[in-house]
């Protein structure tokens, strides 16, 4: 079960990443139904990692590694897709920090970063997994099959679509 870190006792990754008291500001758009909002509200436990006024991190509940955190933004967003511009990088910024403070409060020689859009994704509110890794940890590469395309022409007529679609989209 996830608990509240308790306020006069931070762990090392807390203490790493600048693990802030909880800030009380606009609320930001929720919903009852997510788990993830539950836990932004302090309505559903967890072990809190990092909170401040973007976002969220706290310890997944089964984790592959002990350490695994997901960092999610206080507002609802369900997808990286749907997450407003400004908080890309506020929300990167602090993946980055986790993953960095891994290695050195908990010797991890790495880390892996992942986050799930629809597919595979099991609570529908963004998070980004930051896994400590090790070599030799049973992990190899990403966790499915990959595979070749058919040809290079395949190959540039998948980048040509992409690369149009960058160019009608924005920034």
């Amino acid at each position: 079960m996830h608990r509240r870190a308790p306020g006069g006792s931070r762990g090392a990754l807390r203490r790493a990443v600048g693990g802030a008291r909880r800030r009380r500001s606009r609320r930001p758009e929720v919903s009852q139904a997510c788990v993830f909002c539950r836990i932004i509200a302090g309505e559903a436990p967890a072990h809190i990692v990092l909170d401040d006024e973007c976002c969220l991190a706290f310890l997944d509940l089964r984790p592959l590694f002990p350490g695994h955190v997901l960092i999610v933004p206080r507002a609802h967003h369900e997808t990286l897709a749907d997450l407003p511009e400004a908080l890309v990088g506020p929300l990167f910024s602090r993946v980055r920090r986790l993953a960095r403070v891994m290695e050195e409060a908990l010797g991890a020689a790495g880390s892996f970063v992942a986050a799930n859009n629809r597919v595979s994704q099991s609570v529908a509110h963004l998070h980004v997994h930051v896994v400590p890794r090790n070599r030799k940890d049973g992990l190899r590469g990403f966790f499915w099959p990959r595979q070749r395309y058919r040809d290079e022409v395949h190959a540039a007529e998948v980048a040509a679509t992409l690369r149009a679609a960058l160019t009608d989209s924005g920034p």
